[in-house]
């Protein structure tokens, strides 16, 4: 046995407990209708599985059942499966705290004491570090499946409005808190989707859909978002109908107001890149809305504002984005330079008093760079090692700051700031049972196919051997501008201590390096996402890191993509593969709830010359009959922007196709979405799930099994 395994008995174990597991699973029977066929474009594709698109039916919730019963059934089969989930229970149980935010002339904090399915709001004193509750989640439904969405303080600090999402589905409903009495009003504002709510006087401005029938709630296309302004005090069906477009049905507009109520900020989009950007006076609510830029080139977003100037972040002729300034008295002049791009991306800005704290990245890092008043660069701010800012609030007046550091060996720490001597001092530090300082993350550049260098995160315990036999999980997602920077995850310690690796692969399709390392991911350019990492698995085999026997692979959403592109062009790569809630059918995505706006990053079947690249990566449509690594696909029943029928049918297919005898399994949650709000203790279970899989398909033994 290998060093880091305590029992020699288990191995024993181990070995007689996998002779036992059937080599051919049983699975569940699923229905092929030959009658359903597409022609794209001359071209014509079955789609056998298409009934599945149906969540509704009564078929498909019957196979949701069978396909559940038969991964419950192999995952009851492994006998370390509840070690994880005892283990994973006592690492998660400790306090996590929010950093510090100021609104309506007070401070808030969210806590979460350990197993607490959702994190509780609280009033803060921040000298005596006093917290008062103000919402519970956790009080929304019993089973903790209720969650918190975008919430919003008014500028008096009388009213907290919130949004409930149910099942985790992107519906929002919103109740509306009285602060001072602690009571809630009786507003109630339905069928808000990627809307948030900005306070203007007595009332908030949200952007909503038309209500959906209940069999199009979950999978029907969301289409014709409008803005409305609801008055406190009033019914729904009297709100203000503030912006609308007819013409365009797959449009939709997100609006915010300036800190001191003055404009209202309207951003109309199109896709998940580029924006045109609008302004409306609100000193007299019958203004009208002054277009500054109509087009969707570029992406602009409100930072702050100051009497008649508006700061807006911009990457329109600056790859690694920069900050505009707007002068309302004069707007036909448009936007002005403010801030300058620099030689790094720039992800976020925030103005505390007189000055503006740039969050830029710097080889997947954060850097801080602090400009002046009138944009002058005035230094960087030192920080507490290599990992990522979040979370930097200040007041208005600039004199109290706090900010949240994490690594991927970090826990998030918040730091409060002297903006004067620009000295960060430890406020508050999570306490985990963990020896974190036994483990280190170093950076390494890899080529891939094409000679781009990309870098990618490993982290691992001191000291580890480069054997070629070490777990390794290889994380990546590559898409829609996000880059994906140093975190703290509690499902990643179990693997790190069971001798594990867990590496973090910054592929292009991403953030990380401005706009032109994003387009470069895009469209008829996605292959360059696969091969960065599948180059990146090669690295770590011929690094001897791992083998292909002992590497498995991980994404989310877009990352889903990644991870059902790669095992089905390179099955032979891996031993293991986690496709999560992914997009899978890449000829039909923009067919269901918000797919439509993904067509920036990926384009569109029935555009002809996009269909021939998409069919060409389209796990769906190139899963062959071949020997596939150990799968589990996982969705969720209300996951209502990717809809379960894509992992519903790329698992049809591949247990169709699959010749060889690795499990190839559908996890289905219920009551659960996407991802957001997803209570602690069904993470719990899942990442419990993952783990034993992964060591079980790896005849990897756990340090912590109890006999």
């Amino acid at each position: 046995m290998r060093p880091y395994i305590l029992f020699v008995l288990f191995a024993i174990l181990l070995t007689a407990c996998n002779s036992e597991m059937p080599k051919q699973l049983k699975y569940a029977e699923t229905f092929k209708d030959t009658t359903v066929v597409e022609n794209y474009h001359g071209t014509e594709l079955a789609d056998p599985y298409r009934w599945l698109e149906d969540d509704n039916s009564d078929e498909t919730v019957d196979w949701v059942k069978r396909q559940n019963a038969v991964t419950f059934d192999y995952l009851d089969g492994i006998p370390f499966r509840d070690a994880f989930k005892e283990r994973l229970e006592q690492l998660w149980n400790y306090e996590r705290l929010s950093t510090p935010f100021e609104s309506g002339g007070k401070y808030y904090q969210f806590k979460n004491d350990g197993l607490q399915n959702q994190s509780v709001m609280y009033a803060l004193d921040t000298d005596s570090k006093k917290l008062t509750e103000v919402l519970d989640p956790n009080k929304f439904s019993d089973d903790g499946t209720a969650s918190l969405g975008s919430y919003s303080i008014s500028d008096d600090g009388k009213y907290l409005a919130y949004q409930i999402s149910e099942g985790g589905s992107d519906w929002r409903s919103v109740k509306v808190l009285d602060l001072e009495s602690g009571k809630h009003t009786e507003d109630k504002v339905e069928w808000l989707k990627f809307s948030g709510m900005s306070w203007y006087k007595d009332g908030f401005f949200y952007g909503r859909y038309p209500e959906p029938t209940d069999d199009e709630a979950l999978s029907g296309a969301n289409e014709y978002h409008k803005l409305y302004y609801h008055k406190l005090g009033t019914d729904q069906s009297e709100d203000k109908l503030i912006y609308k477009d007819d013409k365009h049905p797959n449009r939709n507009v997100y609006a915010t107001t300036t800190s001191d109520e003055k404009y209202l900020i309207l951003s109309k989009v199109e896709s998940t890149s580029g924006n045109a950007f609008s302004v409306k006076d609100l000193s007299n609510i019958n203004n009208p809305i002054i277009d500054i830029v109509t087009g969707f080139d570029a992406d602009y977003s409100l930072v702050d504002s100051e009497g008649p100037i508006i700061y807006v972040q911009t990457n329109a002729g600056a790859p690694n984005l920069k900050v505009v300034k707007l002068d309302m008295r004069k707007p036909k002049a448009g936007f002005q330079e403010f801030i300058p791009e620099q030689d790094n991306t720039l992800r976020s800005v925030e103005k505390i008093g007189d000055r503006f704290f740039g969050n830029y990245m710097v080889d997947a890092s954060s850097q801080i760079k602090i400009f002046d008043k009138n944009g002058k660069l005035e230094q960087n701010m030192p920080l507490p090692g290599v990992g990522s800012i979040g979370g930097l609030n200040g007041n208005k007046k600039g004199d109290k700051i706090f900010y949240n550091f994490t690594s991927f060996t970090s826990p998030g720490t918040i730091y409060s700031l002297d903006p004067k001597t620009l000295k960060s001092t430890i406020y508050s530090q999570p306490k985990i049972d963990f020896p974190l300082d036994e483990y280190t993350t170093e950076q390494v550049w890899y080529t891939s196919y094409d000679g781009t260098k990309v870098p990618m995160f490993l982290t691992y315990k001191k000291g580890i051997k480069k054997d070629g036999a070490r777990p390794t999980l290889l994380y990546g997602y590559g898409g829609f501008d996000i880059p994906i920077l140093p975190s703290f995850n509690v499902t990643r310690l179990p693997l790190l201590e069971n001798g594990g690796i867990y590496a973090v692969a910054n592929i292009r399709g991403g953030g990380e390096f401005g706009s032109e390392w994003h387009k470069s991911g895009t469209k008829e350019r996605k292959q360059n996402v696969f091969d960065d990492f599948q180059s990146a698995a090669e690295y770590l085999i011929e690094q001897k890191y791992t083998s292909s026997e002992k590497l498995a692979i991980e994404g989310r959403s877009n990352g889903g993509l990644l991870v059902g592109a790669c095992m089905t062009q390179r099955p032979d790569l891996y031993k293991v593969a986690f496709p999560h809630v992914g997009v899978l059918d890449m000829l039909r995505y923009h067919e269901f709830t918000i797919g439509w706006a993904w067509a920036g990053d990926y384009g569109r079947s029935d555009d002809p010359e996009a269909f021939k690249y998409l069919k060409k990566y389209s796990p769906l449509h190139n899963v062959k009959e071949v020997a596939y690594p150990a799968t589990m696909v996982t969705t969720a029943d209300h996951d209502d922007r990717v809809v379960p029928a894509h992992s519903f049918k790329f698992i049809s297919e591949l247990q169709d196709k699959h010749t060889g005898t690795d499990p190839v399994l559908i996890r289905i949650e219920t009551s659960a979405g996407h991802g957001a709000g997803k209570p602690t203790s069904k993470r719990i279970e899942e990442a419990a799930d993952l783990l034993s899989f992964m060591y079980h398909n790896m005849e990897e033994g756990v340090k912590y099994y109890k006999n």
